[in-house]
């Protein structure tokens, strides 16, 4: 059993050494890891030819800026292995991360497990969630029963999973690119297609919250992005029958309002009321009456929304 680590690298060079050695350092062996320069013009590039001359298990693929996305598309793209992981290359994995993975894989789409943030800036780790050991016959029950979950560590992101690699190729599971919160994307995608998944409890992956990332700072662009992410899905799950749709309207109805929670300038404000779709966010609010005043409220004024929003 191979497995192919898909690690795109944008000026990172402070952190890339560690989140390589992390690599090297697995106590299973049988793994490629598809480095994705992504345009860097720090020293990123030459650490990573020094680590691919060191160990021909990584594989440096480089490109002009596309974005995370694009990185993790052209990972998927040259990945051989038989599951796939995502590492951030300022992150790292645990030592025996892929071992344990190893041993706990038999025909599941998606394997899940636990991580922990730690803050660069003041070097504490936060405290991992505690997740069941549980098994799923399709990805949507996992989806139903456990998105919404309160956790520090956010259910959507991709990094704490091991997906196999066929089932990704086969139902075209990509990211957009060009976007903000892919992971937000494509994450009840990957559920819905996925049939069998399981959830072990261990501690494998560490995320590195910096002050600078994109992630901490909220702009105009990750508002739209966020708003385009509400469309898309819910133009892809409203029409969906046969399924349990409650988690994911709850969802979907927190990345509608979340964009507007925070006052912008009236200019901001109109541009990203004319990127919703009413009819869509109306269908998917409709699970909690709460949710449907505050859909009719923000559609009358957005600083009534806020005004309910705080009750």
């Amino acid at each position: 059993m191979m497995f192919s680590l898909i690690i795109p690298v944008y000026n990172v060079e402070k952190y890339l050494k560690e989140c390589l050695e992390s690599v090297l350092c697995q106590t299973y062996e049988d793994w490629e890891a598809i480095c994705i320069n992504d345009g860097s013009t720090d020293g990123s590039a030459t650490i990573l030819e020094e680590y691919a001359a060191k160990d021909s298990r990584f594989k440096v693929i480089s490109q002009s800026n596309g974005g995370l996305s694009v990185a993790r598309n052209s990972g998927l793209e040259a990945a051989s292995g038989d599951y796939v992981l995502f590492l951030d290359s300022d992150d790292y994995l645990e030592k025996d991360a892929l071992r344990i993975i190893a041993d706990n894989l038999s025909d599941e789409d998606i394997l899940c497990f636990s991580g922990r943030r730690f803050f660069d800036e003041s070097g504490e780790y936060e405290k991992a969630d505690d997740l069941p050991k549980e098994s799923f016959e399709t990805g949507w029950e996992y989806y139903s029963k456990h998105a919404l979950d309160k956790r520090n560590f956010a259910f959507v992101c991709v990094v704490l999973r091991c997906y196999r690699r066929a089932y990704l190729l086969e139902n075209r599971l990509r990211f957009k690119p060009g976007i903000y919160h892919e992971d937000n994307m494509f994450t009840p995608l990957a559920c819905y297609y996925a049939k069998k998944v399981k959830i072990i409890p261990d501690v494998l992956y560490d995320y590195r919250v910096r002050g600078s990332s994109i992630m901490t700072t909220r702009s105009l662009k990750h508002k739209e992005d966020i708003l385009t992410i509400a469309n898309s899905l819910a133009a892809f799950f409203v029409p969906q029958a046969g399924i349990e749709k409650t988690t994911v309207y709850k969802a979907l109805t927190h990345h509608y309002q979340s964009v507007f929670i925070d006052k912008v300038s009236r200019k901001e404000e109109r541009h990203l009321l004319s990127m919703v779709d009413w009819k869509l966010y109306k269908t998917v609010s409709r699970t909690k009456a709460r949710h449907r005043v505050q859909y009719l409220a923000l559609r009358i004024s957005p600083s009534l929304f806020r005004l309910i929003a705080k009750i």
